[in-house]
């Protein structure tokens, strides 16, 4: 703790911490929920539910569509005791590495801070799951909603109790790469840095210059050594086993947020199944990235990753990997800002009859990301993570757009089908730090030849809106370890969910999803199945806004 004074006031910080109370998102409760059902038990150690999944198969005959209702009957067992879990982050001395620590550090130690507004209080403003909330019911006796935080429907990890630590190409003190972000007020970095400071430095970090922007090697201070990337496997696998067992943790969730690689080939006998790909970082091959090796890493240890960024971490071979060891994956890139206005807005045009002709977006920034981006090979993949937002739905309406068309040309417009005008530039800006600026330009066509254009300006301080989300994606990713499933039907043994976490998909840009699956980008379709699913494990069919009591005598 920093000395016992506090600007401007003669209140000891201490006393000034003892006097606020922990903001409602921080706070913790006792597993509040009981479902008094036939489709839920509880037991010590498990929340066992029962829940029918409904859907439809459709067939087109003639331009008549034969609809067939169908239902299956799952069970699934959540165990209750929430693992200590580990975060380790590979980009630890990043903005966001450093604001995620230092933001869970002022919440665990309850630090208020003054601004030039008055006093600030720690909170988890931002997160989906500590600061959003839920719709359970209805109380019988007023007819009023009643809803409940996400965090509360099953038991997950308190932000708080997250072990934290990771890797960087920087060597630079926690404390001192949180002041070199240039992220948080003076006044807060200045009483968390002694528990920054606490944590250390990050641990030695691989640095493969052609992934990253050749800005970047002036802060590769810290790497492990050598060019044999087994041995940077092997070595980032014994970082994860010391780091749980120093710290008693049952669970690791592996976590990038470091910089924005360039796309790695997918070169056959290479990276296009998981045994070529282990024998191409046998021989270091150079198109294995860095990231992959983490992912690999993270995999071969039972441990899940995450990518929080755009390039395309998961070869095929390493998707092929985490299913032959039952690891979990998840990705990518975080969903912060212009990209989750563009996946609600998108569809509200669409969605009320409106058709967008096209979308031009347009960002400045100038923290370390922007100057990675700045690089045309690491915005290449930012600009395809943020390019298919709309994809999904563009083609659920071919009253608006033209569907693909059977025979065409691969490649051409026909083939792909009717689409938007789609336009995305990011540009580094160093005066603005982290704050970053966002343009969108909506042009559509409405009733009867009419043009409407709707522009968008969005300010927003970067790893301010990007922290949450770290933190939602690492406490739903310990929970889905903890859910296991079976059919009801045939009663065999419980097993884990797949390995590819596509529940995720609500704070990524380009979400992961099953190999020959279609992707969602609608935010209210990700919203509504991760809710759909946590009520699931709990016996609760998903939110019914048909109100049908309401609507009838």
């Amino acid at each position: 703790m920093a000395p016992a004074y506090s600007s401007g006031l003669n209140t000891p910080e201490s006393e000034l911490e003892s006097l606020m109370p922990v903001h409602p998102t921080a706070a913790r409760r006792a597993y509040p929920i009981v479902v008094q059902s036939e489709n839920t038990a509880y037991s010590d150690e498990f929340i066992t539910s029962s829940f029918t999944n409904r859907g439809a198969d459709v067939t087109v005959n003639d331009g008549q569509f034969v609809v067939t209702p169908t239902s299956k009957t799952y069970q699934f067992q959540t165990t209750r005791k929430v693992a200590k879990t580990g975060l380790m982050m590979i980009g630890l001395g990043g903005n966001n590495g450093t604001t995620l620590c230092a933001t869970v550090l002022a919440n665990r130690h309850n630090i208020s801070w003054h601004t030039k507004q008055g006093i600030q209080q720690p909170n988890y403003i931002g997160s989906m799951l500590r600061a959003s909330t839920v719709r359970l019911g209805m109380d019988p006796s007023t007819g009023k909603d009643i809803h409940v935080p996400v965090s509360d429907v099953l038991p997950m990890v308190h932000p708080n109790d997250l072990v934290l630590g990771g890797w960087d190409i920087s060597g630079a003190p926690l404390d001192q790469a949180m002041k070199r972000a240039e992220v948080l007020d003076w006044d807060l970095q200045r009483q968390v840095a002694p528990h920054m400071a606490a944590i250390g430095k990050p641990l030695p970090s691989i640095y493969y210059p052609d992934f990253i922007a050749a800005n970047q090697e002036a802060r590769a201070d810290n790497l492990i050594p050598g060019e044999n990337k087994e041995a940077h496997l092997e070595h980032i696998r014994a970082d994860i086993r010391r780091f749980k067992q120093e710290n008693g943790c049952g669970r690791i969730v592996v976590f990038w947020t470091a910089n924005t690689e360039r796309y790695a080939d997918i070169i056959p006998g290479v990276n296009d199944t998981a045994d070529n790909l282990l024998k191409a970082i046998a021989a270091s091959h150079p198109e294995v990235s860095p990231s992959t090796v983490f992912a690999v890493a993270a995999i071969l240890e039972g441990e899940p990753f995450v990518n929080g960024a755009p390039q395309n971490t998961f070869v095929p071979g390493v998707i092929e990997l985490a299913e032959r060891h039952k690891a979990f994956i998840g990705g990518d890139d975080l969903k912060s800002g212009q990209t989750k206005l563009k996946s609600v807005f998108a569809e509200f045009l669409v969605n009320a009859g409106i058709k967008p002709l096209s979308i031009a977006s347009y960002n400045h920034l100038g923290n370390n990301d922007g100057h990675n981006l700045s690089a045309e090979r690491q915005f290449k993949s930012k600009e395809i993570s943020k390019s298919s937002v709309v994809d999904d739905m563009v083609a659920a309406n071919p009253l608006l757009y033209k569907p693909p068309q059977a025979g065409a040309i691969k490649g051409s417009k026909e083939a792909k089908g009717e689409h938007p005008d789609h336009v995305v530039v990011i540009k580094y800006v160093p005066a603005v730090g982290d704050s970053k600026r966002a343009i969108d330009e909506y042009y559509s066509e409405i009733f009867c030849g009419g043009r409407s254009t709707i522009n968008i300006f969005n300010e927003c301080e970067d790893s301010l809106l990007a922290t949450p989300l770290i933190l939602d994606l690492a406490i739903l990713t310990e929970l889905l370890t903890r859910v296991q499933y079976r059919d009801a039907s045939a009663q065999g043994d419980f097993q884990p969910l797949y390995s590819v976490l596509s529940l995720l998909s609500y704070m990524l840009k380009a979400p992961l999803v099953k190999p020959g699956t279609d992707v969602v980008n609608s935010l209210n379709r990700q919203r509504n199945a991760l809710e759909a699913f946590l009520k699931a494990c709990i016996g609760l069919e998903g939110s019914s806004d048909l109100l049908l009591e309401t609507r009838v005598w």
